[in-house]
């Protein structure tokens, strides 16, 4: 069990450890820098500065999709780490699936995704690969062995799945024991403070039962959870507001108003403290959040060395419940 990053009363901040991913070898840092914004909001020169000032903050767990940009992001990403020579250092997830040119997760489709997500990232391998998608469409066994393919001529290390139900993730686990090729070993789902059950009931036993690394999506319910978003005026002075407004409602204030809270009390950031409350959960390995500026890394990544004590976690976990 991923351990939990929580203490019987307050402290200061400790030093971020490294977090192993399921049953794999790679170990990450708690917080995966987003790429979903490379190439859309941030241009190259911002998305370089993020970069820097996460893996200057220790940050090692870069996490894209071949359909961000229509794969741009892979491209300044791949750029980013030729430039700073430092492929070694990182751990590269990316998501196919959802890139027009190459839809679905048939085999043919799935090898030709990969092969033009590597030469966009310009690297040998891809560290993490997600399915994008749960294409029903196509046998398990198909798209399983396809990707075992991948696993077995080195291009890819370890795979996982994404917003996958717990049925579905049983039944690519049969599968692969049955046809005797690799599993997943993580999943990425939504779940955030204003998006539990779809996490906390049946998929997370699952999770748990097959050793899974889980990578929240959405950690910050599109950037609602950074506190910036308290009226209809805040939500029309963003492009990005129509995403949070869902959030805008008494339940929504409420958590606002309990992180304001647990944030004065650590001296940090509500979208801090909203990601440290994630970090405090079974099996949750790393979050995956955005910055649109590398101003905003350092509240991003301080979530890291944030610890929380149960009295904080138990009155977040209340006001959020539905």
């Amino acid at each position: 069990m991923t351990q939990l990053l929580v203490e019987s009363a307050s402290s200061g901040p400790a030093e971020p450890r490294m977090r192993r991913i399921g049953v794999s070898d790679l170990r990450v840092f708690p917080l995966a820098m987003s790429g979903n914004v490379f190439g859309w909001t941030a241009g190259s020169e911002t998305t370089e500065s993020i970069l820097d000032a996460y893996a200057a903050a220790g940050g090692n767990f870069i996490d894209t999709a071949d359909s961000y940009a229509a794969g741009r992001s892979e491209i300044m990403i791949g750029n980013w780490m030729r430039d700073r020579r430092n492929r070694a250092e990182m751990v590269v997830a990316t998501k196919i699936g959802k890139n027009a040119d190459n839809l679905g997760l048939r085999a043919r489709t799935i090898t030709r995704a990969v092969n033009a997500s590597l030469e966009r990232l310009q690297t040998s391998h891809i560290d993490l690969l997600y399915l994008h998608i749960d294409d029903a469409d196509v046998a398990f066994d198909e798209t399983l062995l396809a990707v075992d393919e991948l696993i077995r001529v080195g291009k890819v290390r370890y795979f996982g799945g994404s917003d996958h139900t717990g049925n579905r993730l049983i039944e690519a686990r049969i599968a692969s024991a049955l046809i005797g090729v690799a599993p997943m070993v993580a999943l990425q789902n939504q779940y955030h403070l204003l998006h539990r059950t779809e996490y906390e009931g049946d998929l997370a036993h699952v999770v748990d039962r097959q050793g899974l690394g889980f990578m929240p999506r959405f950690a910050l319910a599109s950037g609602f959870l950074t506190g910036k978003y308290r009226t209809r005026a805040d939500l029309a002075l963003s492009s990005r507001g129509h995403e949070a407004s869902r959030y805008l409602s008494r339940r929504g204030l409420r958590v606002l108003a309990a992180l304001d809270t647990v944030a004065a009390a650590h001296g940090t950031s509500v979208a801090t403290i909203a990601l440290a409350w994630l970090l405090t959960k079974p099996r949750v390995v790393a979050p995956v959040a955005s910055a649109s500026r590398p101003e905003q890394v350092a509240e991003l990544v301080a979530s890291a060395t944030v610890r929380l004590s149960r009295q904080q976690v138990t009155e977040l976990d209340r006001v959020s419940a539905r």
